[in-house]
């Protein structure tokens, strides 16, 4: 039997704010849109919910098709419901936050965005719908959580050094931290391995490479560990 409601339904999308890390910056992943509304204008990958899905996987299958990465870190942002929104018709959208180490992961736009690139948090472009306020969103809670749980982590490749690990915390908290200080706490907290090996092919002194231990942390949290930069 066909269900009929007394009220309208609005429509419901899901928007992804993909956070990577590069030498310099913090960088958001955009796509450039090929249709109206707002053709030819950078925003989030993101799109409508079908159905017969539950949030995370229309937000998991959009940004895989959208820009080709999977299997990465997501969780769910806030809900955006302003009534206009979308200049189309009602629409709520979910939003969530990513985070994605840009080794090993190629980008590719999907067939309805003209091309799909990195920005950084510093220098986006104008962007469509309300994008902007979302990206603000997902960065005040970025900066709020990596200092009390080692999603940071996700940001980086799987061995890395101290000098890029604090590299991250600097530029996710928009603030220079003291190198002495940084390590000494770092270290104290005991979930990074340090490992026999040290960068390879880079123009200065190489450093010992470190790597985060999930299960050590995983133990410590269950013992009452509180993870804090």
């Amino acid at each position: 039997m066909t269900a009929t409601y007394e009220f309208p339904r609005p429509a419901l999308t899901v928007d992804v704010v993909v956070f990577a890390l590069d030498d310099e910056d913090l960088m958001v992943m955009l796509i450039e849109r090929d249709l109206d509304p707002f053709s030819r204008r950078w925003a989030l990958p993101g799109g409508f919910v079908r159905v017969d899905e539950t949030l995370d996987e229309a937000a998991r299958r959009e940004l895989e098709e959208e820009t080709g990465l999977r299997d990465i870190f997501l969780e769910q942002l806030y809900t955006f419901g302003e009534i206009d929104r979308d200049p189309r018709e009602r629409v709520v959208t979910v939003s969530y936050y990513a985070l994605v180490n840009l080794d090993g992961h190629e980008i590719r736009a999907s067939a309805d965005a003209r091309n799909a690139a990195w920005f950084a948090t510093s220098d986006l472009p104008d962007l469509a719908f309300d994008h902007e306020r979302i990206v603000t969103t997902a960065l005040e809670r970025l900066r709020g959580k990596v200092r009390y749980q080692p999603i940071g982590f996700e940001l980086l490749p799987s061995r890395f050094p101290l000098r890029r690990l604090q590299h991250l915390y600097e530029v996710v908290l928009d603030r220079e931290l003291d190198k002495r200080n940084f390590r000494k706490k770092i270290l104290s907290m005991d979930v990074l391995v340090e490992l026999d090996e040290i960068e390879k092919d880079v123009a200065h002194r190489a450093a010992r490479l470190y790597r985060f231990d999930e299960d050590k942390y995983e133990r410590k949290t269950r013992e009452g560990f509180n993870f804090e930069i």
